[in-house]
């Protein structure tokens, strides 16, 4: 594109204000993660209070992060998020492997393990005998395999629509389905007092039972299991990822210098109150050997039919499906301004970077996610289905775990690329300081390698095919010569 053509391109409008960037926040987080991954945790950690320490370990390792990157966010706010700050901070090799990574691997499986659930959650609802009866179903009627699939890439395309039509259309509908989705955990959190308050003489509804928290701690630190301990962290992680979307977005937040901080820190509190507290009803309820059987649904799911009977089951698992609906459209909201980035960058198709001109969002970029996530959903299930993969391992924790171990990676880096930025760029002006420094993104970086050094143990396979999937972007990144290629597409003299 020429110089005249670039003057006159369409850019991104400032349409989300620190409500809708809240939400972003929230909505993007709380997707899956508070109702599935407690059973991974209970299974893993059988002690309730050590089990708690692991979820308020991942969201103090978030709030710490957040500490930290939001001063990085504010510095530079741009379409781009990490790929800005990676590259930036240590080169452009740096920033393209964040995006061969987060979109061929990180947030396409992301895409493709939220739709999973929410169709498995339609799933458990169509299946619910007291909602058959009060529509008439037939006994037994349930989506086929194949009918999950291609419902999964349905919603996929139709989010991906919602978002090309205006970044306020999926930033409204973020803040309408973050307020519900906040609304069922505080439900979750307050049931098993009212209904135990409410029941009537001879109901069967479990009342709270604090003894469902002993153990609280192991009589021996040799009953501990560090593998499991890991495995754990891992899944909280992935329960807690995505508080780093808010960056993506900022150039398309109003007064970011005051609305970036304020709302990654409010929305990393709301997550971390709402997942403390409903860890702490599921366990009131239901055992922690019960818990940790709980393979073919959610805890969340269980939890309302102990409580509720069948017409509560179906209710929480209308709730994980909005729940995910909601971290599905975040991720269709932030995720394609990584590739609008990269392409006006030059590391990316040029074609990636057009704006729409009547709804100036990145109409191609968003279509190009969308379409590899349905990809994935289908490859993944088309392996299964021929036997070449695990049957048992549901294609929601295969999809998470590939996911992660990349992410943890790339995002430790950009936390800790806010030291990198206090050397080369002292003079810089910053509205916002990152409490603590540098004691606090220091922290940061522990608990992460932790999980790093574990996945290696316990899941080699995952590791070792991410390990090679960076060294294979790399290759890529010299073979293409991206390393003399500047933002305008033209080649620089000596190494970007």
């Amino acid at each position: 594109m020429n110089d005249k053509l670039s003057a006159h391109k369409p850019g991104l409008v400032r349409a989300l204000g620190p409500l809708m960037a809240t939400a972003v926040v929230v909505g993007t987080v709380i997707g899956s993660g508070v109702f599935k991954k407690p059973q991974l945790v209970a299974e893993k950690v059988p002690f309730f209070g050590l089990a708690a320490t692991v979820w308020v370990l991942g969201g103090l390792l978030v709030l710490l992060g957040a500490l930290a990157y939001a001063e990085i966010a504010v510095l530079y706010p741009r379409a781009g998020g990490n790929y800005v700050f990676l590259r930036e901070a240590y080169g452009r090799l740096f920033g393209f492997l964040w995006g061969w990574v987060e979109f061929w691997i990180i947030r396409s499986a992301s895409l493709a393990a939220l739709a999973t659930i929410f169709t498995e959650s339609l799933n458990d609802v169509l299946r619910n005998s007291a909602f058959q009866e009060a529509l008439g179903l037939t006994p037994g009627s349930e989506l086929g395999f194949w009918s999950q699939k291609g419902l999964t890439v349905a919603i996929l395309v139709a989010l991906a629509w919602v978002n090309v039509r205006g970044v306020r259309w999926g930033g409204g509908l973020q803040l309408f389905i973050t307020l519900v989705k906040v609304g069922s955990l505080l439900a979750i959190i307050a049931l098993p007092f009212v209904v135990f308050g409410l029941a009537a003489p001879g109901s069967t509804a479990p009342p709270p039972e604090p003894a469902n928290l002993r153990p609280l701690w192991p009589g021996s630190w040799t009953q501990v299991s560090f593998a499991g301990l890991g495995s754990a962290l891992l899944g909280v992680l992935w329960a807690y990822h995505g508080w780093m979307n808010i960056a993506p977005v900022a150039e398309e937040i109003r007064t970011p210098q005051r609305n970036i901080p304020l709302a990654l820190l409010a929305g990393v509190a709301i997550i971390i109150f709402l997942y403390l507290g409903a860890n702490l009803a599921y366990y009131l309820i239901i055992p922690q050997p019960e818990m940790a059987g709980l393979k073919t649904t959610t805890v969340a799911t269980e939890f309302s039919l102990r409580l509720l009977g069948p017409l509560g089951a179906a209710a929480a698992s209308a709730a994980v499906m909005c729940s995910v609906f909601g971290a599905l459209n975040g991720n269709l909201l932030v995720g394609p301004r990584l590739l609008y980035a990269m392409g006006e960058d030059g590391l990316a198709p040029r074609a990636l970077s057009e704006v729409h001109a009547r709804y100036r969002t990145p109409a191609l970029a968003i279509w190009v996610l969308a379409g590899w996530a349905s990809l994935l959903v289908a490859v993944v299930a088309a392996l299964t289905d021929l036997g070449w993969l695990d049957p048992t391992k549901s294609h929601f924790d295969r999809l998470t775990d590939f996911a992660m171990f990349g992410a943890v990676i790339f995002e430790t880096m950009a936390v800790v690329s806010i030291f990198v930025f206090r050397w080369k760029r002292p003079e810089a002006d910053r509205p916002y300081r990152c409490w603590g420094y540098p004691i606090v993104p220091a922290l940061y970086v522990i608990l992460p390698a932790f999980v790093l050094v574990n996945t290696f143990t316990e899941q080699p396979v995952e590791a070792l095919s991410g390990v090679g999937f960076i060294i294979a972007g790399v290759g890529v990144y010299f073979r293409l010569g991206l390393q003399r290629t500047g933002p305008t597409g033209k080649h620089l003299v000596g190494p970007g």
